[in-house]
């Protein structure tokens, strides 16, 4: 499964959302589950980026959010986030 989550963040706070989501995979690539993950910067407009997330399944997504180290990393990129579905189940 995978997870998308979009991020708006305008000017010098983009900058800051790329260091803080570099400090997010970080945590993220520490949790069980966890396949890889990139963030990008839309072509079309520079203040909207998307973090992109891979998972063995929705459980591992889940306990991994749920992991201390992860919410209080995550907290400076949440802030940005967009409120829209993101988890997308494969086959």
């Amino acid at each position: 499964m995978f997870a998308v989550t979009r991020l708006r963040a305008q000017g010098p706070d983009g900058e800051a959302l790329a260091a803080a989501v570099a400090a997010l995979l970080g945590a993220l690539s520490a949790r069980p589950g966890f396949r890889d993950g990139e963030l990008g910067r839309s072509a079309d407009d520079p203040d909207l980026w998307a973090l992109v997330t891979r998972w063995d399944g929705v459980g591992s997504y889940r306990r991994a959010l749920s992991a201390a180290e992860v919410k209080i990393t995550g907290a400076p990129v949440w802030v940005h986030a967009l409120d829209e579905p993101g988890v997308y189940v494969t086959d």
